[in-house]
C-alpha cells in the first residue's frame, strides 16, 4: 500500500462520474432510501489552491468533493477521518472517502439521503449552485452590525 496519493493532472470529472455510476449500479441499487429518478451527476471540477473541487449528485446523496490536483501528493489517511478545510465560503468539515478507481478523496455531505421532492433538474441546479457557493466569498462587513444595518434601513424609510 502506497503512503502517498498522486494528484490528477487533468480534471477527474470523467473518472468520478464513471466511479459513482458503477457504485449506483452495483452497490446501491436496491437500497430503500434511493431517489428513484435521480441520475448520477458530477459538476465540472475546478482547481482551487491546487486541488480539484466539485459536487457529486447520486440517487443517495449530494456532496462537495475534493481530489488531489496536478503535481499534488496527498498522504494516505484513514478512511472516515475528518478534516476541516477553509474555503472562500468558510470552514467546511470533510471526511476521507476512497473508491478503488479514484483513490482517496475528501467529501462533505450536503444532503443525504436526497430529498424525494427534488426533481432531477432542480437537483442538478442545486449541485452547480452548491459548488458556486463553496467558492464564493461570504458577504460581510465587520464595520456594520445587524442592528446598525436595520436601523439604517429604517432611518431611510422614515426620512
Amino acid at each position: 500500500m502506497q503512503n502517498e496519493l498522486a494528484g490528477f493532472e487533468l480534471s477527474p470529472h470523467g473518472a468520478v462520474q464513471t466511479a459513482f455510476i458503477s457504485v449506483a449500479a452495483n452497490e446501491m441499487h436496491d437500497l430503500p432510501f434511493l431517489h428513484p429518478a435521480m441520475p448520477v451527476y458530477v459538476t465540472p471540477f475546478t482547481l482551487f489552491e491546487g486541488q480539484w473541487l466539485g459536487c457529486v449528485l447520486t440517487p443517495w446523496m449530494l456532496s462537495l468533493q475534493i481530489y488531489p490536483g496536478p503535481q499534488q501528493c496527498w498522504p494516505r489517511r484513514r478512511v472516515g477521518e475528518r478534516l476541516g478545510l477553509q474555503l472562500p465560503y468558510g470552514e467546511i468539515a470533510f471526511t476521507i472517502g476512497e473508491l478503488p478507481s479514484l483513490g482517496q478523496y475528501l467529501s462533505c455531505s450536503l444532503m443525504s439521503p436526497v430529498d424525494r421532492g427534488l426533481t432531477a433538474d432542480a437537483a442538478l441546479a442545486l449541485a452547480n449552485n452548491c459548488l458556486k457557493m463553496a467558492l464564493s466569498l461570504p458577504v460581510a462587513d465587520a464595520a456594520i452590525s445587524r442592528r446598525g444595518l436595520l436601523q439604517g434601513v429604517r432611518s431611510r424609510l422614515h426620512a
